[in-house]
């Protein structure tokens, strides 16, 4: 009787180790979970409030952008997607200026940066090409300068562009998504030069013109 109750009490003893270590794996992936999102969170929230501290806010549209909130999804004018990741920028006629920061290229997952009819100034970043799930940029009726980044051509899913009415200057790319962009993205420009513009830029070849298309009537005969 007594072996009986041993083998009992051993049955129970490593089920409950089963359990411990089973309770300690389920809460190592809790806090694992946890620690990327927090992460994860500040990597967007602190790209996101370096932009804040860029731009001059007199309207105060940004106050709910603060940055002891791991996780910017609480923010107005910021959309994420159910993984709590950035995916929409939505700052159009907020009567923002400063300058666009580099730090913009971290979110990964963006799909739609809006800044249309605000004031800003400066250059675009080279480093928005690498928002490579980037949908819509519209950056219409601000203050840009310099010239479009080509690295803007490597974003393949844009589908929506509209850099027109600000004072960008030079030749606009055409590698990559350029290509299927027209003249409406980049209007008002004055400054600005290339095939899609219709305006030559200084020092290039005359743009080729295909000859037209030969007449597909028969040459009467003289017989």
């Amino acid at each position: 009787m007594r072996f009986n109750e041993e083998i009992d009490e051993a049955g129970v003893f490593r089920t409950w180790l089963e359990m411990e270590r089973e309770t300690k794996a389920s809460v190592l992936v809790l806090l694992f979970m946890v620690l990327f999102s927090h992460i994860h969170g500040n990597l967007e929230g602190d790209a996101l409030h370096m932009q804040r501290s860029s731009l001059n806010d007199p309207r105060g549209v940004l106050q709910s952008w603060d940055p002891t909130l791991y996780n910017p999804c609480t923010w107005l004018h910021i959309t994420c997607n159910a993984d709590n990741s950035v995916i929409r920028v939505d700052l159009g006629s907020a009567d923002l200026s400063g300058q666009l920061v580099p730090e913009l290229g971290l979110l990964k997952n963006l799909q739609f940066l809006q800044f249309q009819d605000n004031n800003i100034s400066g250059k675009i970043p080279s480093e928005l090409g690498n928002l490579t799930n980037l949908v819509s940029l519209d950056l219409y009726l601000n203050r840009f300068s310099g010239s479009i980044p080509r690295t803007l051509g490597n974003l393949k899913k844009l589908r929506f562009l509209d850099l027109s009415s600000n004072k960008l200057k030079g030749e606009v790319p055409s590698n990559g998504s350029f290509a299927v962009f027209t003249p409406v993205s980049f209007a008002n420009n004055k400054h600005l030069c290339g095939r899609v513009t219709g305006k030559r830029c200084p020092g290039s070849p005359p743009f080729y013109t295909p000859p037209p298309p030969l007449s597909s009537g028969k040459v009467p005969s003289i017989y």
